[in-house]
């Protein structure tokens, strides 16, 4: 028996192939399903089955498209309220993989449809656990996901209080070495608390993490609706995606128009510029925004655009237009993308730069804006009189930030502050906008020395 884990970074995202004996069934797949059919192939396997374990919020899952190549099995919960083929796959129901056994278990709590997949080898023994959005390492799904968004609706408090009795009757009851394969790693925004591991046991998350602890169901569920990350605005818009399936990924994003950099832009449309941001400094379109590409770059495009927001997309290179692309697919976006171009030649609006001798004489001369998201200031201020508004919200809310004095936004190292001086450079031209950028670490050391 093979047990292959794919992780994807970006998206901090686990997916897994279970093969035995020359078939193969995928786990919670990711956009791009090339990975599968080659991990299959290197192994003269069969795809058989694909299992989702409720409909994703925060990637777009291939099993629609996986399901059309190979004719293999959509499996999912009936709660899930699937619209593509499919078949039900909750309490009691099997997959037999030639001499194992794949095993559904209703676990809701994170999502109302959400299930977990036990696996049991030839020899009759409980070996792993895919516990998809219920169970991470160090961790449990968030509850408030469902509010507005699926097949079934439902509360955080309810779903909380679902989840506790999820863990408490339905994972914390497995044997000790049960191996746990989560869904999610650290810097999803589907939990709050998960630890570096991808990986752990039963007995291991008894010990260790925080929601398995002994405590009764209102302290439980007081505990988990309480800072939770941000929702980006994508969210809802995948799960209701991932219910229905999604088109084809690779035909999605070849369809994606490229511009050549002289090309005129429509004016109403926005400009996502993902150079590196002295790139950008040193010339960009007026009011573009400076979404640089790196390791989270689809969590913020997400979290900054609506799902129905159509963008201009600009990189330095087309080896990089086609990594932006295809990270903008994994949460959906290729389809909001105007055009992908590369820097044009009229990219001449010039970012201001901030005087850091005066800033540090004379703060109160600027209003500080500081970005990050709500957890992190709690933990502190760098600057006290500082206005918080956490990047998601900022394009909503630039009304609140005055223009009597120039102004200086901050976020925790620098990637955030880039985008948010881009965005409110655009709107606020009566006073200049600096981006903090790299040298707020020095700021955030003083404060805690």
């Amino acid at each position: 028996m093979i047990i292959q884990q794919f992780y994807d970074k970006g998206l901090a995202h686990a997916s897994y192939a279970v093969i035995r004996t020359g078939k193969m069934i995928v786990i919670d797949p990711a956009r791009n399903p090339q990975p599968y059919y080659d991990f299959a192939s290197q192994h003269d396997a069969d795809i058989v089955g694909v299992i989702e374990t409720h409909p994703h919020a925060d990637f777009v899952s291939s099993h629609l498209e996986i399901h059309q190549a190979t004719n293999a099995v959509i499996y999912c919960s009936k709660l899930t309220g699937a619209t593509y083929p499919h078949e039900t796959f909750d309490d009691g129901d099997l997959i037999q993989l030639n001499d194992i056994k794949l095993k559904a278990i209703n676990t809701p709590g994170h999502s109302p449809d959400s299930i977990c997949i036990l696996l049991e080898d030839e020899k009759g023994k409980d070996t792993a656990i895919f516990t998809g959005d219920t169970l991470f390492v160090g961790d449990v799904g968030r509850p408030d996901l469902r509010e507005n968004v699926g097949n079934i609706t439902t509360k955080k408090e309810e779903l909380a209080k679902q989840m506790y009795l999820s863990t408490r009757h339905k994972l914390m009851t497995l044997p000790k070495s049960v191996v746990v394969y989560p869904a999610h790693g650290p810097g999803s925004l589907c939990g709050k608390n998960m630890s570096p591991d991808l990986e752990s046991t039963i007995g291991r998350e008894l010990r260790e993490n925080y929601a398995l602890q002994l405590m009764d169901e209102m302290t439980f569920v007081k505990t988990l609706t309480t800072d939770q990350p941000f929702m980006p605005k994508y969210f809802g818009y995948d799960v209701d995606l991932n219910k229905t399936g999604a088109p084809l990924f690779q035909q999605s994003v070849d369809t994606i128009a490229r511009i050549s950099a002289e090309s005129p832009l429509e004016k109403e449309v926005l400009v996502i510029d993902a150079r590196p941001k002295q790139q950008f400094r040193n010339g960009h379109l007026k009011g573009a925004i400076n979404l640089q590409d790196g390791e989270k770059f689809e969590t913020w495009l997400g979290s900054i655009l609506s799902p129905d927001e159509a963008f201009y997309l600009i990189a330095d290179s087309e080896e990089s237009l086609n990594i932006l692309i295809k990270k903008a697919a994994k949460i959906g976006y290729e389809k909001n993308i105007k055009a992908a171009l590369l820097s044009p030649a009229n990219a001449t609006e010039i970012s201001v730069t901030l005087d850091l001798d005066d800033f540090r004489i004379n703060p109160n001369n600027y209003h500080i804006v500081d970005v990050r998201n709500r957890g992190e200031v709690n933990d502190g201020k760098v600057f006290k009189d500082s206005i918080t508004i956490p990047l998601p919200e900022l394009r909503e809310r630039i009304n609140e930030i005055p223009t009597d004095k120039a102004i200086v936004i901050h976020c925790a190292a620098g990637y955030r502050s880039a985008a948010a001086a881009s965005i409110v450079a655009a709107k606020i031209q009566q006073v200049p906008v600096y981006d903090l950028g790299e040298v707020i670490v020095e700021f955030a050391e003083n404060v805690h020395s």
